[in-house]
């Protein structure tokens, strides 16, 4: 069977001048199956350009539309110590996490980059889904703080894509302590009196939401974006209720106090810098406006007999 793939195959496609043709090269949209060529869904980050769904987006895509000419300092997460509890469940957990560094390219599930938006320089701190759901544990904990102590040291704003299903179950209440310790590391960027803004999107949930993703001084949702900190089936099951349409959409919590704005993906870079510029006291360009007549050039009014 190996010598008819990988001989005899080739050999007859070479003679057809046949070429094997990727598989990934149309992606579905979820919410309305239009297939979509990928490399026009990559140039609009990541969105459907005629639905406006938006696809997940890898933390290293995210900080490349974010920042000026996708240029940026990456920080160095710091090391901890690998699978302290030997958990294992159908597969070892050091076996998950050398799979998921693998697929992503990444050490853990924040990634940390500095450069300009717009000019202004700022501090990115970014969750990937894509390693082991975004879950919180000790590497990703330890990495999130060092970018908001980072941010101090350097006067610099934070802005944060949340992205996680919540803590690591494999790590225990080792994962859960990074909940409060976030949470200190959110104060002192406060009590250095630089901005803090999150950007939630799909999905954040779980104990992210009940840390750090909560407490900035704006949050903006992507569309459609899932948020909260248990599912709607688990809430569903425990009060016994039928919840609303759309309840943890974006939209929903926009409506009812929880988020501030939701924003396109499109149109989050102007967004956020037009904020930061607002918040450290920097002269925004305003739109300009039509110019109206002078009074002199306006015409005078029709006179009655």
């Amino acid at each position: 069977m190996n010598w008819i793939t990988n001989y005899v195959r080739p050999k007859i496609n070479s003679m057809l001048g046949r070429r094997e043709m990727p598989e990934n090269l149309w992606i579905k949209d979820p919410e309305t199956g239009e297939m979509v060529f990928h490399k026009d869904l990559e140039e609009n980050q990541w969105v459907i350009p005629s639905s406006g769904y938006h696809m997940k987006i890898s933390a290293k895509d995210r900080l490349k539309h974010f920042f000026d000419g996708g240029a940026y300092e990456t920080l160095e997460n710091p090391k901890v110590v690998v699978d302290p509890l030997k958990f294992r469940d159908e597969r070892r957990y050091i076996d998950r996490l050398r799979d998921a560094k693998a697929k992503t390219n990444l050490e853990d599930a924040v990634l940390n980059g500095i450069g300009s938006v717009e000019g202004l320089e700022v501090m990115a701190t970014v969750q990937d889904f894509a390693f082991m759901g975004g879950s919180l544990g000790m590497a990703a904990g330890e990495a999130i703080v060092r970018g908001f102590e980072t941010a101090v040291e350097r006067r610099l704003p934070l802005v944060l894509f949340a992205a996680s299903g919540g803590a690591r179950m494999q790590e225990g209440i080792l994962s859960l302590m990074q909940l409060p310790r976030t949470t200190v590391a959110v104060d002192r960027l406060k009590e250095a009196g630089l901005p803090y803004i999150v950007v939630l999107t799909n999905p954040t949930t779980g104990g992210v939401t009940a840390s750090y993703a909560m407490l900035g001084d704006v949050h903006i949702a992507e569309p459609g974006a899932l948020i909260g900190f248990a599912g709607p089936r688990v809430i569903e099951q425990t009060i016994r209720e039928k919840l609303p349409e759309g309840f943890q959409r974006a939209e929903y919590l926009r409506e009812h106090g929880m988020v501030d704005m939701v924003v396109p993906r499109t149109e989050m870079k102007a967004t956020v810098a037009r904020l930061l510029k607002i918040l450290l006291k920097k002269q925004v360009a305003l739109e300009e406006a039509p110019r109206l007549p002078a009074p002199e050039e306006a015409e005078p009014a029709a006179v009655s007999a």
